[in-house]
């Protein structure tokens, strides 16, 4: 029975198995350069995109300075009589209508003032929205430059590490043939660790960095999705201090919010004094004078200004005129010791930089390979190679942080310029 039952199982169609779910495609790589990292930040970064709003605010301000005052209607009905008394002629018999309107002259100019205030008070704003940019931008440059140092360290680190793997397997063979001790294999092996850790290191400070930017970006591209390129390396090519000096006064933009709110200053204190004169109203009333006569006045009327002259209100806006004419000096002042102190970075980092490049990256690549050949052949111990590896790594990272702290330094210098001079 049970091989029968088996027989026609096997003759009955079997159930086609569904098709498996597709495997899905990993997003494509994105990779950014400077440029578009940059118009991603205009576009995106929530403090920038407030900032606009404030401007737009200020400019809505220019149109409330800039109103005229509204008229004043006044509707008057006076004697209604709704108990008749005396002789009898209606409730409204002797009724007197009437209608007034004023208008407040404003004189010394101060609508115009005003508007002017706010004008200077819109071009304060976008200069401080400009400088919000640069020091956004900076931060941005900086972490953008740690990243591409945190790729070039992890290759580095991805390189000397492959290297030390082809050296452990030579020494393995070495010590098959009974060319080295255990010990030395041992030794080799643990120094391993190191070119582990490296890497390791390297891959969480890329991460970190990469993080930082989706943070000033407003991004929200997993890390894996995107990389960044650019120019890893130096230029020699400088312009001089007082150059330098010169297109940051033409281009700063705190320097330019502070002169435009010194010149704001005056211009409050002009509108002080202003508010200081007598403005008058002017009055027309029409009304009716029982039982038919139509008659019409004017009035002119004026506050005595005897005690309220505005005094308090002149003497502060004078003395802000002082105040911010001091602090104009001193974000001058600032501009040029943030120049001279990224002139003075840069210059720095390229006296270290030079040597490296032209000398001491190949001399310790040759010591390197020198001392591991001699040691492969007995002239030299292990603790030689030891050395001279150790070297020759401790000379690339200092390469690779140096051109990381020359790059970050030209964006300082760029920061104190107010526009981008350096690549």
């Amino acid at each position: 029975m049970v091989l029968a039952a088996g027989r026609l199982a096997a003759q009955l169609p079997q159930p086609v198995p569904p098709p498996a779910a597709p495997t899905p495609r990993p997003a494509p790589l994105q990779v950014w350069t400077w440029e578009q990292v940059k118009d991603r930040l205009e576009l995106n970064n929530p403090t920038l995109l407030a900032g606009k709003l404030n401007i737009s605010e200020m400019q809505a301000q220019e149109i409330t300075a800039h109103l005229r005052p509204n008229p004043n209607l006044t509707l008057l009905s006076d004697q209604i009589d709704p108990f008749n008394s005396g002789q009898s002629h209606g409730p409204f018999a002797y009724l007197l209508p009437s209608a007034t309107i004023s208008y407040l002259h404003e004189r010394a100019h101060k609508r115009e003032l005003r508007t002017q205030v706010a004008k200077e008070g819109t071009a304060i704003a976008v200069a401080q929205q400009n400088d919000l940019e640069r020091g956004l931008r900076f931060n941005l440059r900086s972490a953008f430059v740690q990243t591409l140092q945190a790729k070039a360290v992890l290759e580095v680190s991805k390189t000397n590490l492959e290297y030390y793997d082809r050296v452990l397997k030579i020494s393995r063979d070495r010590y098959e043939a009974g060319d080295i001790a255990q010990i030395d294999l041992d030794r080799l092996e643990l120094q391993r660790v190191q070119y582990e850790s490296d890497v390791q290191q390297a891959e969480v400070n890329l991460r970190t960095q990469k993080i930082q930017m989706l943070m000033l970006l407003n991004d929200r591209t997993p890390i894996e999705q995107f990389d960044v390129v650019g120019a890893f390396d130096f230029s020699e090519q400088m312009e001089t201090l007082d150059a330098y000096r010169q297109m940051a006064l033409d281009n700063r933009p705190d320097l330019k919010a502070a002169v435009e709110t010194a010149e704001q200053a005056k211009t409050s204190y002009k509108l002080a004094v202003a508010n200081g004169s007598t403005d008058p109203t002017f009055s027309l009333d029409v009304g009716r004078n029982p039982p038919i006569d139509l008659y019409f006045g004017f009035d002119v009327s004026f506050p005595l200004r005897i005690f309220d002259r505005n005094q308090g209100e002149k003497a502060r806006t004078k003395i802000d005129i002082t105040r911010m004419e001091r602090l104009r000096d001193a974000a001058q002042a600032q501009v040029f010791n943030d120049v001279d102190s990224a002139y003075t970075t840069v210059n720095s980092d390229l006296v270290l930089l030079r040597p490296y490049k032209q000398k001491y990256l190949a001399q310790a690549l040759k010591v390197r390979d020198t001392i591991f050949f001699s040691y492969q052949h007995g002239g030299a111990s292990l603790l030689d190679f030891l050395n001279a590896e150790s070297d020759y790594r401790s000379v690339q990272l200092s390469y690779v942080n140096l051109v990381g702290s020359y790059l970050t330094a030209a964006a300082q210098l760029n920061q104190a310029v107010g526009r981008e001079v350096m690549p």
